[in-house]
């Protein structure tokens, strides 16, 4: 028997036949305040970081000239204050440059409508640490499952196609990565926070750091305290045999310095600086690979700069 076609009759809603377009976009402009800063908490939890770096200075004369032009997204607490789900780096930058408010749209969500809309809309940045991409997917992977596969909360273009995928896997389609790299980013969150640190500053990889991670916190304290003292990095491979001997019971604290101790010949006469003034000096947007050469540069113009210090006293 043939199959009856439906016929779309680009009939208009219900909202269209009563109201003026000029009532309607009035409807969403009241949706849009200006909210005194300090009656905007910060999304709990929100694992993207607000730095005061070259790009928030850009996006503060920007707001000094031109105003917040796309409006951050919060949503009404039950205490009569907001919380914000989009837009915290452009609190931020309102602060920095003296305006006491933040033009946002004042949306209704539930939690995990609210967790999924923060992840997403962070993701789109250029430039995301592993640590944020760590704490973002976790939080993002649970929400979902809490809502039990629904992929209506995202409007992603491939969303129609993620029916009868696990979690895991519409994630991994969603924000574009493998399932297998959602994971090794999920377990980061099992890192201790100064070796997560250095995963963001690339001295560790992320293969290495995933295998660190099945470590207790006290052990991975220990091979902190090692790498610091010995200059170096354990390899992948080296990080493999760790957890292998704690899975067998002979992982101690001899047994760890005694891997680190081993010659590895990428590491040889290398210069590890881990110290936080150091890294600091660094311009953000510098490459790890050129830091090396930064640094000769600045140790070249202070040599010249002392050499003219000297002189200037002799004369």
């Amino acid at each position: 028997m043939a199959r009856k076609q439906e016929i779309d009759f680009e009939l208009p809603k219900l909202d269209d036949l009563f109201t003026t377009q000029q009532e309607r976009d009035e409807a969403k402009l009241k949706k849009i305040h200006d909210i005194p800063l300090d009656q905007i908490d910060d999304f709990p939890s929100h694992p993207f970081k607000v730095m005061d770096d070259e790009e928030m200075l850009k996006l503060v004369e920007s707001i000094r000239e031109y105003g917040v032009i796309t409006p951050a997204i919060v949503r009404k607490k039950e205490e009569g204050k907001y919380e914000m789900i989009s837009g915290h780096r452009r609190k931020r930058a309102c602060a920095l440059a003296g305006i006491e408010t933040l033009r946002a749209e004042v949306v209704e969500m539930s939690r995990d409508e609210a967790i999924i809309f923060m992840v997403d809309s962070n993701l789109q940045r250029t430039k995301i640490l592993p640590s944020e991409k760590a704490f973002s997917y976790k939080m993002r992977l649970e929400a979902m499952k809490r809502q039990g596969k629904r992929t209506d909360l995202t409007s992603s273009p491939v969303a129609t196609k993620l029916k009868g995928m696990r979690s895991d896997e519409q994630l991994a389609a969603m924000v574009g990565e493998g399932k297998d790299n959602i994971r090794r980013y999920i377990r980061l969150t099992e890192l201790i926070p100064e070796i997560l640190e250095m995963v963001d500053q690339e001295q560790v990889a992320l293969r290495p750091a995933v295998e660190i991670s099945y470590l207790p916190k006290k052990m991975q304290k220990t091979l902190c305290e090692i790498m610091d003292m010995e200059q170096c990095t354990p390899s992948h491979a080296q990080t493999i045999r760790m957890r292998r001997m704690l899975e067998s019971g002979k992982l101690t604290e001899e047994s760890l310095l005694a891997i680190m101790q081993e010659e590895k010949p990428n590491q040889k006469e290398r210069l590890v600086l881990r110290d936080s003034r150091v890294q600091k000096l660094f311009p953000r947007n510098l490459p790890a690979e050129k830091r090396e050469e930064y640094i000769i540069k600045a140790m070249e113009y202070y040599g010249k700069y002392r050499e003219r210090l000297k002189e200037s006293k002799e004369r």
